[in-house]
C-alpha cells in the first residue's frame, strides 16, 4: 500500500494506514485538500470547502490518537457528504436558493453516526436542486463535471458525490436514491454505490423528496468500503421510526466471502433492451468475469418493468410536490425552471390515481420475488449507455434532452418502487474512455449477498481501482 499520495487510498486503507500511524490524519486530509484545490475549477464537485476547520479537526484526531484515544472505525478520516445532510451549525443548501443561507439546527442520524465513528468534515458536496433531476445539472450553482471527460455529465442528484469520489477528492461521501441517485453517479463517474434497502439506514436530518422512496447510502471507491459505511449508519433509530429494527448483519465480513456457487439471473427483457454497443459488451464480459468465478449465470423472466417505472413516477411526482407545495405558493421564482416545472406536474396527479399506485406496491414486490425466487440477485446495466454530454442533456437548450433523459433513467426506477437494495460496481470502460457500471439487485435487506458477489467481482478485476486524469 503506497501512501506517496494518501487521497489516492480507498477509504478502507486510509483508515488501517491511520490507525497504524502509517500516516497522520493530517496528511490524509491534506492530500486530499491538494486535489480539491486543483480538480474543483474543472468539477464544480464541492458546495463548500472547509480546509481550516478540516486541517485543525485533523490536528485534533492525531493529538487523539498519539494519547491511544480512538473514536472508531474511521478515526481521522476525512469526508465530504452531499449537501442535503443536515449537519448542527453548517449551511445545508440542498442545491437550492431557498435554503442558500439556512442552517441546521441537527445533524442527520446517518451523518452523526459517522462523526461518532471519528471522520473529518472537509465540506460539502454539490446536488442537483432538492435532489429533483436525474443527471447533475443545477441552474444556481451550475452544473457538476464528469472527471472523466468535464463536457459529460456525472449523473444525479448526488453530482457533486460521483464526481469528488471518482476524482479522489473525499474517500467517500453519502449520497441519496430515490429514483437512481446513487446508482447513476456511481455508474457514470467510474465508482461503487449501494442503494439500501428502504428502512435499513434512517432517514432522519436528510432532506427529504419522497417519503415512501428515499433511500440513505454511501459511494466510495470500492464495495469494502461502501460496506464499512452502511454497517456503521445502518440500524434502528428513534428519530425515524420507519427504520427496521433487525440486526444489523457484517457487511464488512460479506464483501471478504466468496460468492462461488451463488446463482445471478439475467432479465431476460427491458435491461437489456436498447443497449449501445459498448453497454451490452460489457455485460457480457461481467457475465463472463461472474462465471470465472464459479457463479451460475441464468435468465430470469421479471413482470413488467415499464408499470413499476411508471409506478414509481407517480409516487415520486405526488410527495415531492406535497414536500414543496407551500414554497411552490410563497416563493416560485427561486426555483430553477425544470424542478418548478417536474413538482407542477405533481399537482396535476389525482389522489386516485396516487392512492393505487402505492396500493399495488405490496402485490408488485411479491409478484417479483415470485420471479427471483430461484436465485441470489439479478445482474442488469444501470443505465443503457455511459455518460451523454451536459450539453445533450439540458432541457432548456436540447430539442431531444427530455426523450435522452427517459432513456438513461429508465433501469432504476423500478428498484426505487419495490424498495430494494441494488449495489453499483464499475464495470468497465466505452471505446471513449467513459466508465460504465453494474447493477446487482437483492432481496429485501440482502445487502450482505450484493457486497459478497460485487466484493468477489473487485477482487477479480480491477476497474474500481482506474483513475481518471486531470482534464
Amino acid at each position: 500500500m503506497s501512501v506517496t499520495e494518501p487521497a489516492l487510498l480507498s477509504l478502507t486503507e486510509v483508515a488501517s494506514a491511520i490507525a497504524d500511524k502509517k500516516i497522520s490524519s493530517r496528511e490524509a486530509t491534506q492530500s486530499c485538500l491538494d486535489r480539491v484545490a486543483k480538480w474543483q475549477p474543472h468539477l464544480n464537485a464541492y458546495m463548500s470547502i472547509e480546509a481550516d476547520s478540516a486541517l485543525k479537526a485533523a490536528d485534533a484526531a492525531d493529538a487523539a490518537l498519539a494519547k491511544s484515544e480512538s473514536r472508531g472505525a474511521l478515526h481521522g478520516v476525512p469526508l465530504a457528504h452531499k449537501d442535503m445532510y443536515y449537519d448542527e451549525g453548517h449551511i445545508v443548501t440542498c442545491g437550492s436558493l431557498i435554503r442558500k443561507d439556512w442552517v441546521a439546527k441537527t445533524t442527520a442520524t446517518s451523518l452523526q453516526r459517522l462523526k461518532d465513528a471519528g471522520t473529518v468534515r472537509l465540506g460539502s458536496l454539490q446536488m442537483v436542486e432538492f435532489a429533483y433531476g436525474p443527471l447533475g445539472h443545477n441552474v444556481h450553482y451550475g452544473a457538476v463535471r464528469n472527471p472523466w471527460n468535464v463536457d459529460h455529465v456525472t449523473g444525479g442528484s448526488s453530482s457533486g458525490s460521483g464526481s469528488a469520489v471518482g476524482a479522489r477528492l473525499t474517500f467517500a461521501a453519502l449520497g441519496s436514491d430515490t429514483g437512481g441517485s446513487i446508482r447513476m453517479p456511481a455508474h457514470f463517474c467510474g465508482v461503487s454505490g449501494l442503494k439500501t434497502t428502504v428502512g435499513l439506514v434512517s432517514r432522519a436530518g436528510a432532506m427529504p423528496l419522497s417519503q415512501s422512496l428515499d433511500t440513505v447510502g454511501p459511494l466510495a471507491r470500492t464495495v469494502e468500503d461502501c460496506a464499512l459505511l452502511t454497517k456503521l449508519m445502518a440500524g434502528a433509530d428513534p428519530l425515524d421510526p420507519t427504520t427496521s429494527i433487525r440486526d444489523v448483519p457484517d457487511y464488512t465480513a460479506a464483501t471478504k466471502a466468496s460468492a462461488k456457487g451463488m446463482t445471478i439471473g439475467i432479465p431476460k427483457a427491458f435491461y437489456v433492451d436498447d443497449l449501445d454497443a459498448d453497454t451490452a459488451e460489457i455485460l457480457q464480459a461481467t457475465i463472463t468475469a461472474l462465471k470465472d468465478e464459479g457463479i451460475k449465470v441464468v435468465e430470469v423472466d421479471l413482470p413488467n418493468q415499464g408499470q413499476l417505472t411508471a409506478a414509481c413516477q407517480f409516487v415520486l411526482a405526488t410527495e415531492a410536490a406535497a414536500m414543496h407545495k407551500r414554497w411552490m405558493i410563497e416563493r416560485p421564482q427561486d426555483y430553477g425552471a425544470q424542478v418548478l416545472m417536474r413538482l407542477q406536474n405533481g399537482l396535476a396527479i389525482a389522489g386516485v390515481a396516487y392512492l393505487e399506485a402505492m396500493r399495488w406496491r405490496g402485490p408488485a414486490l411479491a409478484a417479483h420475488l415470485a420471479a427471483v425466487a430461484g436465485v441470489d440477485a439479478l445482474l442488469a446495466p444501470v443505465a443503457p449507455m455511459a455518460a451523454p454530454t451536459i450539453a445533450e442533456t439540458d432541457v432548456g437548450n436540447s430539442l431531444g434532452a427530455e426523450a435522452l433523459i427517459q432513456r438513461v433513467t429508465r433501469f432504476t426506477r423500478p428498484i426505487n418502487y419495490l424498495g430494494l437494495p441494488a449495489l453499483s460496481i464499475p464495470a468497465g470502460f466505452t471505446k471513449t474512455k467513459l466508465p460504465v457500471g453494474m447493477q446487482l439487485i437483492g432481496k429485501p435487506f440482502d445487502e450482505a449477498t450484493l457486497l459478497t458477489i460485487g466484493g468477489t467481482f473487485q477482487r477479480a478485476t480491477d476497474h474500481h481501482m482506474k483513475c481518471p486524469e486531470l482534464p
